[in-house]
C-alpha cells in the first residue's frame, strides 16, 4: 500500500449506516477522510431522495467540513445523486463545489469516472434499492454511454436495513446478480458495508467489482490530487494509470 500523507478529502454522508468504512479506509490509505452527516429520511423513494440531496443540505455539509480544510468534498450518496438525472446530478455537483470552494463530486459521478478510468463500458448492477429507484441508476449510466447488461433490485426500502446486512449477505447479493457478459459488477449503495468483501468478490467473479463507498473514496482522493494504491480495495485501487485502458 502506498499512502498520501497530508491529503484531506471531506465526506458528506446521509444519515447513518456504513459511515465507519471511511475511517477504516483512511487508516489503510494514510489519508484523512473526515465525515459529516446530513439528515433526511433514509427511505429509498424518489421524493425523499430528491429532498435528501437538496442544495441547502449539501451546502450545510460543506460548511461543517470547512474546519478540516479539505482539498475536495464528496456527496457520498448514490441514490441521492442519480435520482436527479444526468443534468441535475451535474448541477448538484457544481453547486456543492461552489459552496465548498474546492473540487466536488458525488458517488454516482464517481461510478462513471471509475469505469472510464478502468476502460470498462459493460456492467451488471446489483442494487439494494426498490426497482423504480434502481432503474433510475440504469438510466443515469446509460446516459453516460455505459451498457447495463443486467440489473437486479433487492427491494430494500431503507438505508438502515441495508447497513444491517452481514458480509455474507452482501457477498450473496453481489454474486447472485452478476452477469457473465459484464466486464464489472456495480454495487451502488453507500449504506452497504462492502470494502471488506471486495477482494473476495473479485476473486469469486474474476472481474473488477466497484462499490459505492469504494468509488466515493477513490474519487475524493483523485480530486484532492492523490491516487494512493492498496492491495485490499480491489482493482480500482490497484491501478494508478492516468488514462483509461483501451
Amino acid at each position: 500500500m502506498s499512502g498520501a500523507k497530508g491529503v484531506t478529502a471531506g465526506i458528506i454522508y446521509p444519515d447513518h449506516a456504513a459511515e465507519d468504512e471511511y475511517p477504516w479506509a483512511a487508516d489503510l490509505l494514510g489519508v484523512h477522510l473526515p465525515v459529516t452527516h446530513v439528515y433526511g429520511t433514509d427511505l429509498h423513494a424518489v421524493p425523499e431522495l430528491l429532498d435528501l440531496g437538496r442544495p441547502d443540505r449539501l451546502a450545510a455539509g460543506a460548511a461543517a467540513l470547512a474546519e478540516h480544510d479539505p482539498q475536495s468534498v464528496m456527496w457520498a450518496c448514490t441514490s441521492g445523486s442519480f435520482v436527479y438525472g444526468p443534468e441535475g446530478a451535474r448541477q448538484q455537483i457544481d453547486q456543492l463545489a461552489s459552496a465548498a470552494g474546492v473540487p466536488a463530486s458525488s458517488t454516482s459521478a464517481a461510478f462513471v469516472d471509475a469505469l472510464s478510468h478502468l476502460g470498462l463500458t459493460r456492467v451488471a448492477v446489483a442494487a439494494s434499492y426498490p426497482e423504480d429507484v434502481a432503474r433510475l441508476f440504469v438510466e443515469y449510466l446509460a446516459a453516460a454511454g455505459i451498457e447495463v447488461v443486467g440489473m437486479s433490485s433487492a427491494g430494500i426500502d431503507t438505508a438502515a436495513e441495508v447497513g444491517a446486512l452481514t458480509p455474507e449477505e452482501v457477498i450473496d447479493l453481489a454474486v447472485t446478480h452478476d452477469r457473465p457478459e459484464a466486464q464489472t459488477l456495480l454495487v451502488p449503495d453507500t449504506a452497504m458495508r462492502t470494502l471488506g468483501v471486495i477482494p473476495d468478490l473479485e476473486a469469486r467473479l474474476g472481474k473488477p467489482v466497484l462499490t459505492a463507498n469504494q468509488v466515493t473514496i477513490w474519487q475524493a482522493l483523485r480530486l484532492a490530487g492523490s491516487r494512493p494504491t492498496s492491495s485490499v480495495l480491489g482493482t480500482l485501487f490497484a491501478q494508478r494509470q492516468d488514462h483509461a485502458r483501451q
